[in-house]
């Protein structure tokens, strides 16, 4: 009980900020942006940080009703990719008084079991990636707040929903590898049913088809090494012109290419050029190592976080699609 009686008040927050309690709770809610100045709100953060000031979340929480918690629904997490995505959401979450519980889909994608007795009774909102979407209903999630990732706009099941500018990843991919001079290209599907696999296709056939003498064909595969391996020995052994360039929806199944080039006697890059998408730290694993399309997935969580926090509160989420880079590194070259 003494500890308790010498915890600093938001009384006492105000007093050594020099304003109101009222400006106590809107900086520390929030929701001061348009009532209190950037100076002063920053006073009032410096005063809580030194004081060591933590709100009364339980207290608040009767208040408002709200748990403050947010699930996230994701893949299961067999890269880092998903684990990165967390680590951005729980970062902004934190810093506004929420938590983050992530739930991955058992089976990767597809339905799910609902990990709370009432999901609607336990969480304020939910950020779900589309690769995950199948398990909304089953946690009833698509009943909150929600906001989807790597979801198509036009028809997302979310108040908001978050992109990273995958097309324009394969559009620098594709021009990439047209500058190096290839035409011949296959490409390595990931064989999951998603909004985000469609967009590279679809990039991929478009900005292809618009260069004279290219040819495209496709195969498809688990997203797994053994999966793409498999895939890619099948579609290296096929008949007619073998490819020169093979891009890859993710960098594992580009690590399951590796595997099926080498098997059937190819050297990367000088018999086969090799692109994947994600920059997971594998990219980097492998040898040569792997050009890629670098996405900022902790800045996507980040994103996603802040996209459920205005929606909460009734504003309008930022907009626009996060950025993306090429990273060339050894597995491309020109063709022979």
């Amino acid at each position: 009980m003494a500890r308790d009686s010498t915890r600093p008040t938001s009384r006492d927050v105000a007093q050594a900020a020099g304003v109101s309690q009222a400006a106590v709770s809107l900086v520390l809610g929030d929701k001061w942006r348009g009532r209190v100045s950037e100076p002063t709100a920053q006073r009032v953060r410096e005063a809580a940080q030194d004081l060591g000031y933590r709100p009364n979340l339980a207290a608040r929480n009767l208040r408002l009703g709200r748990t403050r918690t947010v699930l996230l629904v994701v893949p299961a997490l067999t890269t880092e990719f998903f684990a990165e995505v967390y680590t951005g959401a729980a970062r902004v979450a934190g810093e506004h008084g929420f938590g983050v519980v992530l739930y991955p889909s058992p089976e990767g994608v597809g339905p799910a079991r609902d990990p709370f007795a009432s999901a609607q009774a336990a969480l304020d909102g939910v950020i779900a990636s589309s690769m995950a979407a199948d398990a909304l209903s089953a946690i009833r999630g698509d009943q909150l707040p929600l906001v989807m990732l790597d979801s198509d706009p036009e028809g997302s099941l979310g108040a908001a929903t978050v992109n990273l500018d995958i097309a324009d990843g394969i559009r620098q991919v594709a021009e990439h590898l047209l500058t190096l001079g290839h035409r011949r290209f296959l490409h390595l599907a990931a064989d999951v049913p998603s909004w985000t696999f469609e967009v590279r296709a679809r990039e991929l056939a478009a900005r292809l088809s618009a260069a004279p003498g290219t040819d495209l064909s496709t195969v498809r595969a688990p997203i797994s090494i053994d999966g793409a391996r498999i895939a890619t020995e099948a579609a290296l052994g096929a008949p007619g012109p073998r490819p020169t360039a093979l891009v890859c929806d993710d960098d594992k199944l580009a690590a399951g290419a590796y595997k099926a080039a080498r098997r059937a006697g190819l050297r990367v890059p000088d018999d086969l050029s090799v692109t994947g998408l994600d920059d997971l730290g594998l990219a980097t694993a492998i040898d040569p190592e792997l050009t890629t399309v670098r996405l900022d997935a902790e800045a996507f969580g980040e994103r996603g976080m802040r996209a459920l926090l205005a929606v909460l509160d009734g504003r309008t989420p930022e907009e626009g699609d996060l950025p993306v880079s090429l990273v060339v590194r050894g597995s491309t070259a020109p063709p022979r």
